[in-house]
Formats: C-alpha cells, sequence, structure tokens
C-alpha cells in the first residue's frame, strides 16, 4: 500500500503527559479515527467521513484535515504548534 502525503504535518499532544503524535499520510489519520480514537461522537464520524471521501478523491484534503482538527478538539487532543514550549538552554 502507498501511503498518500497530506500537505504539512499534524501533530496533536495526546495524552496529559505531553506524548505527542505527528501524522502526516491521510491513511495514519483513518487508521488513528477507526482505531485509536478516545471518543465516539459526532466530529469522529463527520472526520472519518470526510477523511474517506479525501481518500476515495470524493472531498478535498483541506476538508479532510480540517474535520480532522475538529474531532482531535473535541477528543481532547491540542495541536502541538499551539502549545507552550520551554526554549532548551
Amino acid at each position: 500500500m502507498i501511503e498518500i502525503y497530506w500537505g504539512k504535518p499534524i501533530s496533536l499532544v495526546v495524552s496529559p503527559d505531553g506524548d505527542v503524535k505527528t501524522f502526516s499520510t491521510i491513511e495514519q489519520v483513518h487508521y488513528w479515527l477507526r482505531e485509536k480514537w478516545p471518543v465516539n461522537d459526532t466530529a469522529q464520524i463527520r472526520a472519518i467521513d470526510r477523511v474517506e471521501a479525501a481518500m476515495e478523491c470524493l472531498g478535498t484534503v483541506g476538508d479532510a484535515r480540517s474535520a480532522f482538527l475538529g474531532a482531535a478538539t473535541t477528543a481532547g487532543f491540542s495541536p502541538f504548534e499551539t502549545m507552550d514550549h520551554p526554549i532548551a538552554a
């Protein structure tokens, strides 16, 4: 299987300990939404629908990314880029 690059990777803080998961392909996002997502809600269902549509060239990658980020927010994940990062000494 060939994984499809879907633009700039999205990194999310996925645990209270600060663990970060980076998603660089739409297949990774699809797997996480289907198999590892911590909540079943309408945002997750919408994201799965948008991701699958993009994978089948029936929707845009932009819509899939937006829906994924919306689902991540409702699942309690935070985008890594918006987190406060200590500057290494």
